[in-house]
Parts: structure tokens; sequence; C-alpha cells
């Protein structure tokens, strides 16, 4: 981004990033820490081995309420969410006519007439304005810009939490609820986008500051930027949008098709009935209408490839592109995630990826890189 600083937003925890020596730079519309003193490396296998608490806060929540609500959202995406049970969250796509992805999201099922969504900073507004243009006759759609959003991720986050929280050790992945945290009232998932294990917490603005400095007292815990949220989530094997996804991306392209259930697939009960249902329906039952594909990329030489590398075969003839690119911190290789052609996408295929000009030796790997450790119980 090239706006001006004097145009960014800041989030409820600015000083604080601030008092803790964090880098800050432009994203999404704010100022955001990309990362502290300890360094991007650092915060990565701290947050994989012990916990990193993230600021998140310029993600949008909203609230959708009604009886009409689930209903009504279900319309846009094309993901079951009048079954999801109360109590439970899922991930989702909001799509365009074309079947492309506005943006992809996480919502949670508060009640049978309340839905809490979050969804990504940069498309927010975009989003908010779609979803009551199109619902909002439906049910109320309601912006939520006075909460703040936490993530605390890692192997220890569990432990660390429920000291000041007890009993939020009890949920599972994809789950949560209402919660005392250190004497704040706190709405919690059992989520993240790292990989790891993990919370995310969703609270007030105003005690939000200290919130996070009651978690960051916990010897576990400390604060991580955005440059390891993106080196963890592509070790995850996780599509961060308007890199890996954007409005020319279908959900089988992007290898999504396990958010769509059975029940909005073909032949299921409440099948389509979502933008883009027809393409997006006969993409899945039938692969072979697809023209590339999403595939994770290793590199065997160590030289760094980032977005937008081009791809080539073996005859030098351009056959994708790079869509996220780095040095696993965890690996100590280069990992990316990029889409390339049906003939292409098979695991151990090899290509190559032009870096500066020279042809970088890559090959077709299953993701994620690092295996998942959600806490399913």
């Amino acid at each position: 981004m090239t706006a001006a600083a004097t145009d960014l937003k800041t989030t409820p925890l600015h000083a604080l990033h601030l008092e803790l020596g964090a880098r800050m730079v432009p994203f999404a519309g704010y100022s955001m820490p990309v990362q502290y003193p300890a360094g991007l490396m650092a915060e990565h296998r701290h947050t994989r081995t012990a916990a990193g608490l993230f600021d998140v806060s310029h993600m949008g929540q909203l609230r959708l309420t009604g009886a009409d609500a689930a209903a009504a959202f279900e319309t846009l995406i094309p993901v079951d969410v009048i079954g999801l049970a109360v109590g439970k969250q899922r991930y989702g796509l909001l799509l365009n006519p074309e079947g492309g992805i506005l943006d992809d999201l996480m919502f949670f099922k508060e009640s049978d007439e309340s839905l809490f969504v979050i969804v990504n900073g940069a498309c927010k507004d975009a989003d908010i304005a779609h979803i009551t243009a199109h619902i909002g006759q439906r049910c109320t759609v309601q912006p939520l810009p006075e909460r703040a959003l936490l993530a605390l991720q890692g192997p220890q986050a569990a432990a660390a939490l429920a000291r000041l929280a007890p009993g939020i050790e009890q949920l599972v992945f994809m789950t949560g609820g209402n919660y005392s945290i250190a004497g704040t009232d706190c709405f919690v998932t059992r989520s993240g986008y790292t990989g790891e294990d993990g919370f995310e917490i969703s609270v007030p603005a105003r005690e939000a500051e200290a919130l996070a400095r009651a978690l960051l007292a916990q010897p576990e815990i400390a604060p991580i930027g955005l440059g390891a949220r993106n080196s963890l989530r592509l070790e995850a094997g996780l599509c961060l949008y308007g890199n890996d996804l954007d409005t020319t991306t279908t959900p089988s392209e992007a290898g999504l098709n396990w958010a769509i259930q059975k029940v909005r697939r073909t032949g299921g009960a409440r099948a389509g009935g979502f933008p883009g249902a027809e393409t997006v329906l006969a993409q899945i039952d039938d692969p072979t209408l697809l023209t590339r594909k999403r595939v994770g990329l290793i590199a065997t030489e160590r030289v760094p490839v980032r977005e937008p590398a081009v791809l080539e075969n073996m005859d030098g003839q351009p056959i994708g592109q790079v869509s996220s690119g780095l040095l696993s911190p965890m690996l100590n290789q280069p990992i990316a995630m990029a889409y390339v052609g049906p003939d292409y996408a098979a695991p151990g295929s090899q290509l190559f990826a032009m870096v500066r000009g020279k042809p970088v030796p890559m090959q077709v790997s299953a993701m994620p890189f690092i295996p998942a450790r959600y806490f399913r119980g």
C-alpha cells in the first residue's frame, strides 16, 4: 500500500505495539506490526513451540440476527449454514455470479437466530456492503467496529489461557462461546490461521490493551507480527486473500471443495442457490473443466521464491505463477503456493520458478508443509 502514514487507521493496541518496539507497516488500511525486536524467524519458531499473540483487530467483525439469518446467509455462500450446530464455527466463501471468490471468512452459530462473522480486513467494507445489499431485508446486519480481535496461537496457548479463564481448555477446534478472561468478557473460538492449536478472542476495544497485557504476562506468550503470521499460514497451506484467492479464482481451482458440504452440492437437499453455483458445481462434478489448480511447491535449491514468480516447464514454457512464497523457518527450505495447469499439479511434478531471470527447480508437494495440530479432543 502507498497510503501516507497519516491516512492509516490504528487498532486499539497501537500504543502497545510501539511500546514493545514493533516495526509498523501499512496493511489493509491500518498501521500494523510486521515484527518486534526478536525478529520474524524467532517469532515464527516461538509460535510453533510455545504461544504467540497476534493483533488481528483490522479484521471485520459483524453479527447477523433474525429468524431468517442462517437461510439468508446461505444464499451468499456455498456452505451449509442452516445445518451448523449452535456453538460451532465453519469456514465459508463469499462468491460472485461467476463463482469467483469475493472473500473467505469464518462464521459461528451463536443461536438459531444469530451468526457471528469474521471477514478479512482489506475486504470488510465491501463485504458488509455486499451482505447488507443482498440479505439486509431478511436479517439484521450489524457491523461491530467497537470490538478488537486477538489471536493466541501455539501448542502452549491453551495452558496459558486457562490460567486466566479456567475451563476454556475444554473447547475443541471450531467451537466457542462467551468467557471471562482476566475479568474481561470476551467471545472466544478455538481456531486460528497458523496450523497450530489456538484461540481467537473478540473483546471490546476499550478493554483490548488490558487483556493483551494480561496475556503477555504469561511466560509462554510473546507478541508476534504480521510477518510471522504470513510464514505460519503458508507453512500450514492456508490461503491469503489477495494473494492465493481473488475474484477470478473459483473454489475448485483453489482446492477448497472440502469447504462445500454435500448438502449444497449436486444432488444435495439444498444444492445450489448461491452465486456462481452453475460454474462451481460443474467444476466439482467434472474436474476436467479446470484449467488451473492451486499446488504447494518446495524448492530443491535454497533460493527464496516469492510471488509473482512465473513458473515454467522443462521446455521453458510458462505453465503457472507463484501466489505466495518464502523461506520456511521450520523446514529451512523455500516453499510456495502457486497456480499451475492440471498437467503439472500432481505431487512430485518438476517445474522451474524464474527468479531474477534464472530458473530455480521446484517440486510439487502435498500441503500442509507442516502438519496441523488443531485440538479436536
